[in-house]
């Protein structure tokens, strides 16, 4: 089991307070992998685990506990029995009706410490909001970084040098359970297509309702086709129109957004950086896992500039950095990135193939005049740094500890 120490660093200093620890993302990403990983630093900090109470609301052995009072009764119960502090892990939070209500009693009846996950932005909107303002914190659960998949594959292939990772990496992604089928590609596809289709269902059809799944599956097709390209929900709106498949631009947004709470999507505003302001049309869209793309769709060594620019968007989230697009002039900078006053910027294209291509990528920080650090990312095995802009390697980049 991977340490997933970038987590840990995160979620370490509120262990043991009396915030819940809220722990989101996409289904399959490692959220229960973390609750173990939590539970283990509780054990080597003197913590019996008698005093852990667990419950998976996906296990149907737990099916009598998704509501509110029933879940409320038997943890009161549990509690009870054990008689000092309790440690509650509650994975899958959201099949639970009415679940925000019990979680902000068991903060106010017993001395606990609570942990929870959930598949749904909506965690952290409407009723939660309300009965646990201030009293959270929330953490967002990735698939898992280059550095993270090669430390699991070399357990399954020792002698794998870092071109084959990332090779594999490209099209297999960073879903964690991978590794159990040991990478094989029909069961790994397998796998993934299934995890698209429980995630479509369960997280984006059922919970909002959405009857039009034809209408669904057209609009996620497109998105993932075009990771990375800017488009508006009225260009999405006239090509289905186009398909004979007529939807409002609202619709389509209705539609996106729920894609987004489901975490399959990120959405990435655009920024003025001349006149300091968010655009509010035009956003782009990166998918959460490549290797869901190349499962579901394909074609990720075709669209391979569209895909690493995936890989290095994750990256940069997972780091914990806010990433805009920027605007400047009529050119664009793919990854403005900042953090508590830090700033970055990111330009990924696939080769650097030609003196246009090499002052395209570079030319685009010529109107940006301060001195955060600016980046090339590319595949090209040679350092082509220059004017102050450094250029890497993407496996490089991604493995970098620290980008100054």
């Amino acid at each position: 089991m991977i340490k997933r120490e970038t987590y840990m660093k995160r979620i370490r200093p509120f262990i043991g307070t009396d915030l819940v620890k809220v722990l989101t993302g996409i289904r399959r990403s490692g959220k229960s992998v973390m609750l173990d990983l939590i539970k283990e630093e509780l054990m080597i900090s003197g913590v019996d685990s008698r005093q852990f109470i667990s419950i998976n609301f996906e296990n149907m052995t737990n099916s009598h506990l998704c509501t509110a009072t029933a879940l409320h009764d038997e943890i009161i119960r549990r509690a009870s029995e054990i008689g000092c502090k309790v440690y509650l892990f509650f994975d899958e939070i959201q099949e639970v009706s009415g679940w925000e209500k019990c979680v902000n009693s068991f903060r106010v009846e017993l001395d606990c410490d609570i942990y929870i996950t959930g598949s749904n932005a909506k965690l952290l909107s409407g009723e939660l909001a309300t009965y646990l303002a201030g009293r959270y914190a929330e953490f967002v659960i990735y698939p898992f970084s280059f550095a993270e998949f090669i430390e699991l594959y070399r357990t399954v292939f020792p002698n794998a040098d870092i071109r084959q990772c990332f090779s594999k990496y490209l099209t297999a992604g960073g879903m964690p359970y991978l590794s159990n089928l040991r990478y094989d590609d029909m069961a790994s596809r397998q796998y993934l297509r299934d995890l698209f289709n429980s995630v479509e269902l369960k997280d984006i059809v059922k919970r909002n309702h959405i009857r039009d799944v034809d209408m669904l599956e057209r609009i996620i097709a497109y998105i993932t086709a075009n990771i990375g390209t800017t488009f508006s929900s009225t260009a999405v709106s006239k090509y289905l129109k186009s398909e004979g498949r007529s939807v409002s631009p609202e619709t389509v947004l209705n539609y996106i957004k729920a894609c987004t709470d489901a975490f399959l999507f990120y959405q990435v505003k655009r920024q003025d950086l001349q006149g300091k302001k968010l655009l509010t049309v035009n956003e782009k869209y990166y998918v959460a896992d490549h290797g869901v793309r190349e499962a579901v769709f394909g074609g990720n060594r075709k669209d391979i500039n569209l895909v690493l620019e995936n890989i290095v968007y994750m990256e940069l989230l997972r780091r914990g950095y806010n990433v805009t697009i920027g605007k400047t002039g009529d050119q664009e900078i793919d990854f403005v990135c900042e953090d508590q006053g830090n700033k970055l910027y990111v330009q990924v294209a696939y080769l650097l193939a030609s003196e246009d291509t090499i002052q395209r990528e570079f030319g685009v920080y010529d109107r940006v005049r301060d001195n955060f650090p600016k980046y090339v990312v590319t595949l090209d095995e040679f350092d082509m740094s220059r004017n102050g802009i450094k250029h890497r390697n993407i496996r490089d980049f991604l493995l970098e500890e620290k980008w100054d």
